[in-house]
C-alpha cells in the first residue's frame, strides 16, 4: 500500500513541474486536482489515491467527478478542453471494471470537451503510466523507494515537499498582485476632480471656450504648435456624467494596474496611454475632446499585457472580464454618437506597449522590451509626421 502512496505523489510532484498548477486538493490530501498551464489544448487532471473493493463505488466516484466537472465555472477547460480523472489503487476492484474506463465520457457544453478516466494499480503500471505520460506531455515513471527505506515515510516526505512548493506558488501569485500601492491613482482622481471643479468655476466644463482655455484637444491649436494638448485633456472632463464614469473606472482599474506594476510603471503606462489617446484624436476625429478615457483604456491595454507574461493566472483571474469590457466599450462607443472612439482604441494600443516597455516588476524582457519600444517610436513618428503635415 505504501508503494503505491509513493506512486501517487511521485505523479504529483512530476505533473507540477511538468507544466501544470495545483488548483484544490482534498483535507486528507488524497485527491488532487491540477490544471494545465499550456493554452491548447486546456485540460484538467483529478489524481485520486484510493481503493474501491466494488466497481460500483468506482462508478459513483466516476459519476461525481463528471457531475462536480459540469457545474465549475471559471477556468478555461469548464466549455472546452479535456479532464483525466486517474485513480490510484493497490488492487482493482474485484469484480469487472474495465467497461466503466473503456470510452471517454462526453462533457455536455462543450464541443471536444470529454472525461477520460484512467485506473492506475500495481498490476498495470507498465501500461498506464505511458499512456498518461502521453496524454498528459510529462514523463512519468515510478522510481520505487530504496528497499531500506519505508514506503510510508517516503510517501509522506513526497507529499511535504509538494504541498511546500504548492504554498510557495500561491503566495507568489498572491504577491504578483499586491506589488504597488495606488499612489498615483488617488493623485490623478484627485487631479481631474480638482481641474473639473476649476472649469466649472471658470465658465462650465461643457463650455468650450472654457475646454480649449485649459488645454482640451482642439487640433488647429495643436497644428499650430500647441504639443501639450496632446497631454493635458486626459485631466478635462466635459460634464459630470463624463466625470463620474472615468472617475469610478479610473478608480477600479488604476489601483489593480498600479498594484500589478507598481507606481512608476504605471505612471509611465497611464501617461504614455493619454498621450496616445490624444494623438489618434488628433489624426482621426476633427472635434474638440478631453477625458481620461484613453488612458483608462491604456490600463486595459497594460492588462491585457500581463496576460500575455501570465496567460494562465490572467485567464484565471480576470481574464475574461478585461477582454468583455474592451469590447462592450468598444461597440458602445462605435454605436453611440459623439464618443472618441479613436482616443480609446489609441488608448489602448498605448497603454499596451506602454506596458511591454517597462515590463512587470522583478521580470527582465530585453527583447520584448526593445521590440514594444521600437514599436512605440515608431507610431508616435508617424502619427506626429502625418498629423502635424
Amino acid at each position: 500500500m505504501g508503494t503505491m502512496d509513493v506512486l501517487f505523489w511521485q505523479l504529483v510532484q512530476r505533473l507540477s513541474r511538468g507544466g501544470y498548477r495545483i488548483v484544490r486538493m482534498s483535507e486528507q490530501a488524497d485527491e488532487v486536482w491540477l490544471e494545465s498551464n499550456h493554452w491548447r489544448p486546456p485540460t484538467l487532471i483529478r489524481l485520486v489515491r484510493a481503493d474501491f473493493d466494488w466497481s460500483r463505488s468506482l462508478r459513483l466516484d466516476m459519476e461525481y467527478t463528471w457531475q462536480f466537472v459540469q457545474q465549475m465555472r471559471g477556468w478555461n477547460f469548464s466549455k472546452a478542453g479535456r479532464v483525466i480523472n486517474v485513480y490510484v489503487m493497490v488492487y482493482p476492484p474485484v469484480d469487472d471494471w474495465e467497461f466503466l474506463v473503456a470510452e471517454p465520457l462526453p462533457l455536455s457544453g462543450a464541443s471536444d470537451g470529454v472525461l477520460h478516466t484512467l485506473l492506475l494499480h500495481s498490476g498495470n503500471m507498465g501500461d498506464v503510466l505511458p499512456r498518461l505520460a502521453e496524454m498528459t506531455g510529462v514523463a512519468l515513471r515510478f522510481e520505487p523507494p530504496v528497499e531500506t527505506s519505508d514506503p510510508f515515510a517516503a510517501a509522506e516526505r513526497l507529499k511535504r515537499e509538494v504541498v511546500r512548493e504548492w504554498r510557495r506558488r500561491r503566495e507568489e501569485e498572491r504577491r504578483i498582485f499586491e506589488y504597488g500601492k495606488p499612489m498615483f491613482t488617488r493623485l490623478f482622481i484627485v487631479v481631474q476632480v480638482a481641474m473639473f471643479l476649476v472649469l466649472e468655476w471658470s465658465g462650465g466644463s461643457t463650455n468650450p471656450d472654457v475646454l480649449i482655455h485649459y488645454g482640451a484637444k482642439f487640433n488647429p491649436l495643436i497644428e499650430a504648435g500647441e504639443w501639450w494638448r496632446l497631454l493635458t485633456p486626459m485631466f478635462l472632463h466635459i460634464g459630470f456624467l463624463h466625470l463620474l464614469t472615468n472617475t469610478l473606472a479610473l478608480y477600479y482599474l488604476g489601483i489593480t494596474v498600479e498594484r500589478l506594476y507598481g507606481s512608476l510603471r504605471f505612471l509611465f503606462i497611464y501617461v504614455t496611454a493619454g498621450f496616445f489617446g490624444a494623438l489618434a484624436s488628433f489624426l482621426f476625429t476633427p472635434s474638440l475632446s478631453a477625458g481620461a478615457s484613453g488612458a483608462i483604456f491604456g490600463l486595459f491595454g497594460a492588462l491585457l499585457y500581463f496576460g500575455t507574461v501570465y496567460r494562465h493566472l490572467f485567464f484565471r483571474t480576470m481574464g475574461m472580464n478585461v477582454i468583455s469590457l474592451i469590447i462592450v466599450n468598444l461597440l458602445f462607443g462605435l454605436l453611440v454618437p459623439g464618443i472618441d472612439n479613436a482616443g480609446h482604441i489609441g488608448g489602448l494600443v498605448g497603454g499596451f506597449l506602454a506596458a511591454g516597455v517597462v515590463h512587470l516588476p522583478k521580470h527582465t524582457a530585453l527583447g520584448r522590451q526593445a521590440g514594444a519600444l521600437a514599436v512605440a517610436a515608431l507610431l508616435v513618428a508617424a502619427g506626429l509626421w502625418i498629423g502635424f503635415r
